[in-house]
């Protein structure tokens, strides 16, 4: 550790790195991969090498820009991730240069009074998730900066699409060494929040039932977490009929294509489960979906779960007094878990093989190629395109 509380590798103490980023300009412009500088971390921040990152339908909606008070350009996209630390700013005990780590979008500083709020939330009060959020908390400016020496705009608390980035340290969990980080890029958001809603957030039980629509990464780590859990069916609704195999694949007991009924899909499946079924997740962003989950749950008992972003300026299609027959509907937050307290253990899970987490990974392109990987995901090819540095 350096005389000014900054551990360092690489002789890169207290230095400007240049590296490669995926910079966003504009709306739906293609990212443009160029050279960019990335300045030492500042108290309580963390510089991290990324290795591995993949594109989230997160990120896809920022680059299309479909919520216009999000904007902020130039910008570098991307929250999962994976990598080692390169050095630490002061401050920061908990990891140090060389370290695996995992960025995580919703921070944990472990002292406020949300994060010390034992089991109720996993929100922080300085470091939660936050789209607007574009500097960092430190001193409100960038740690990017063009060729020209002009800042380039953060997101989510990561900025994973560049070959170093600085987050601060309560967006930074360290996972154990053997962990391979390829996979363990998952659990940056897609598998920890899927399975985390399942796990944590509606603690599926064994015999329970479930139906998750929407079967993209989030939706299929709902169906993992279910069928770890010993769910008695697991029902996928999606209208690309390609998601049933990669659907059975991974756990689910029954599909539906709303385009091949001649009912509802909340008909269809009370049908199937004798009045509904004890948990939904709406992981599609669309709020005639979520009304369908709402009401595909059964009466007395049923939870509806949300997990799709929703970037329309539409409110809930409910009535207050739906509410009134027992059923009930939440939204998780990156799986609940809390990142960095939590997080660790989870990955030691997936690791001893609880989580099957090589199905999600259906393709792999070096950095360069990132803007293929983003159609992909447009075209609804792949689940998680892992980006290679």
């Amino acid at each position: 550790m350096a005389a000014n509380g900054i551990s360092h590798v690489n002789g890169s103490l207290g230095k400007v790195i240049t590296c490669r980023a995926a910079v966003a300009y504009g709306p739906g412009q293609p990212l443009v991969v160029e050279q960019v500088q990335v300045d030492p971390p500042q108290k309580m921040e963390v510089r991290i090498k990324i290795l591995f990152t993949s594109i989230c339908h997160t990120d896809l909606s920022a680059w299309k820009g479909e919520n216009e008070a999000q904007r902020a350009y130039p910008r570098i996209l991307g929250h999962e991730a994976s990598g080692v630390v390169e050095s630490v700013g002061e401050g920061v005990t908990d990891m140090k240069a060389g370290d695996r780590v995992v960025p995580i979008f919703n921070g944990e500083c472990g002292d406020c009074v949300y994060c010390n709020s034992s089991k109720k939330n996993n929100l922080c009060g300085k470091f939660r998730v936050n789209p607007f959020k574009s500097v960092m908390a430190n001193d409100g400016k960038c740690r990017f900066r063009n060729k020209n020496g002009n800042p380039i705009y953060h997101f989510l608390n990561t900025s994973t699409f560049s070959e170093y980035t600085v987050v601060d340290s309560a967006c930074v969990v360290k996972i154990d060494p053997d962990a391979p980080l390829d996979k363990m890029t998952l659990l940056s958001c897609g598998v920890s929040t899927g399975l985390g809603a399942a796990w944590n957030t509606a603690d599926v039980q064994t015999g329970e039932t479930v139906a998750v629509f929407g079967l993209g990464a989030v939706g299929l780590a709902v169906v993992e977490g279910a069928r770890t859990r010993g769910a008695s069916k697991i029902i996928g609704v999606d209208i690309n009929p390609e998601k049933r195999i990669k659907g059975q694949a991974i756990g689910i007991t029954d599909f539906i294509n709303p385009k091949e009924i001649d009912i509802s899909v909340h008909e269809k499946i009370r049908e199937m489960t004798e009045g509904g079924v004890h948990y939904s997740f709406e992981c599609a962003g669309n709020l005639d979906v979520l009304r369908d989950a709402f009401l595909s749950t059964h009466d007395g008992w049923g939870m509806t779960i949300v997990l799709g972003i929703h970037p329309t300026p539409r409110l809930l299609p409910l009535h207050p007094m739906e509410l009134f027959d027992g059923r009930r509907i939440v939204a998780s937050v990156f799986g609940d878990f809390k990142g960095k307290s939590q997080l660790p253990l989870f990955a030691k899970q997936c690791m001893a093989g609880v989580v099957k987490l090589d199905e999600f990974i259906t393709h792999e392109l070096p950095f360069e190629k990132i803007n293929e990987g983003f159609q992909l995901l447009v075209d609804g090819k792949c689940l998680r395109c892992l980006l290679h540095l």
